[in-house]
């Protein structure tokens, strides 16, 4: 049984020598951005997919166009999506420009962008899209940030998303420290390698030429897929955690179970499209960016990658007590690895300078996990049909 238990550790701890990597690559700090007192060379469109944002869509608009950015540079697009309150006439008297969609289908965030950037990159002006949430709190000055890395060469850049709204219950505190790790190790850690950063659906700009070339594309999870298309035409997303957006998590469970449902089945399709293709590229041109986008199609998410450590422990404890035999080294080698996946989350806290209650909001991971796993299993084996649910916002701080 010895040998057995260490040949389970080895299959286990080679999806997490992956996830450690990045972990440890992400100890480095993000290069310092000289992006004070530059002349602004940019002209941006900031693009909101919005329907029914009236609680929250002409404060996110005034904040826009009071950022540390030329006005005459930039314009902020709303594509009133369906809407059936008075997102459209607040934006406009906020000073957006509003684009009305009414015809067709509404299908989700994908086809309401695709639909705008159609009419936002008619203008040959425009150099670079940004995309906002309805809900997104920006930074005064993430424009001049994006500015400097675009004025750098970067075609497509990640900014530091966090959760605004972490007072307001369990699940958005939780959702909150998951997003610092998230931005840590996952981009951060990412950009260090020289691999591409996540496209995480908002604060995240583009060169018009991308859009113009690759379209944004509709689905689940458009934004994922966005990504794997970028690395196999070669272009990488770029990490900026100086360009921060913060927007809202959802504050119930039913909300969030929604959203997560969508983003796992979402992934899987994407996966099951591109991965194989990312996969023969990366070992074909020897390319890190695009073995990292096929391995995190092919691998357990750190949740899953926990939960199966943990039931293979007890797994073999309950065969231990049962008068089976397991060598002393092989039980210490798993306590190893079980303590490296405990403190795995921390050290990204650690990283970030968290503050304490991010740490006892990480400390409930465990329920997520379960919870997360049980969808994944769902999204990966279900048939029932998944769509596009708003998630409701307005609850956090105007």
């Amino acid at each position: 049984m010895t040998t057995l238990s260490i040949l389970l550790l080895v299959l286990l701890f080679l999806p997490f020598a992956y996830l450690l990597a990045m972990a440890l690559a992400s100890i480095r700090p993000a290069r310092a951005l000289d992006w004070k007192d530059r002349p602004a060379a940019t002209r941006f469109a900031i693009a909101i997919p919005a329907h029914n944002e009236d609680t929250v869509i002409a404060s996110t608009v005034q904040r826009l166009l009071a950022l540390n950015y030329p006005p005459e540079h930039f314009t902020v697009h709303i594509v009133a999506d369906h809407c059936s309150d008075q997102t459209a006439m607040l934006a406009r008297q906020a000073g957006a420009v509003v684009h009305e969609r009414n015809l067709g289908p509404r299908s989700g965030k994908g086809a309401a962008l695709t639909w705008l950037f159609e009419r936002i990159l008619q203008d040959p002006d425009v150099d670079a899209v940004i995309i906002f949430d309805a809900d997104t709190r920006v930074d005064a000055d993430f424009l001049r940030v994006m500015d400097a890395r675009l004025t750098g060469g970067a075609q497509v850049v990640q900014g530091q998303h966090r959760i605004s709204n972490p007072h307001q219950g369990w699940f958005p505190a939780l959702t909150w420290a998951m997003f610092l790790i998230d931005n840590r190790y996952q981009n951060l850690g990412r950009a260090n390698l020289g691999w591409s950063a996540k496209h995480m659906g908002d604060s995240i700009c583009f060169r018009a030429g991308v859009l113009r070339r690759l379209g944004w594309g509709e689905g689940l999870t458009e934004d994922y897929q966005l990504r794997q298309r970028l690395l196999l035409e070669g272009t990488q997303i770029a990490y900026e955690p100086a360009a921060l957006g913060l927007g809202e998590a959802p504050l119930t469970w039913h909300q969030a179970r929604a959203q997560r449902a969508r983003w796992l089945r979402g992934t899987r399709d994407a996966s099951r499209q591109f991965a194989g293709q990312l996969l023969r590229e990366g070992l074909k041109r020897g390319d890190g960016a695009l073995l990292d986008g096929a391995l995190q199609a092919y691998l357990p998410s750190y949740s899953t990658l926990t939960l199966l450590a943990v039931l293979l422990l007890a797994a073999q404890l309950i065969f231990y007590w049962a008068g089976g035999h397991i060598a002393a080294w092989a039980w210490i080698a798993w306590a190893v690895f079980v303590a490296l996946l405990y403190f795995y989350p921390l050290f990204g806290l650690a990283l970030e300078r968290a503050p304490l209650r991010a740490y006892l909001a990480i400390l409930t991971g465990p329920v997520f996990m379960v919870w997360r796993t049980w969808l994944a299993l769902q999204a990966r084996l279900g048939r029932r049909a998944v769509t596009w649910v708003r998630t409701a916002h307005g609850g956090g701080p105007k």
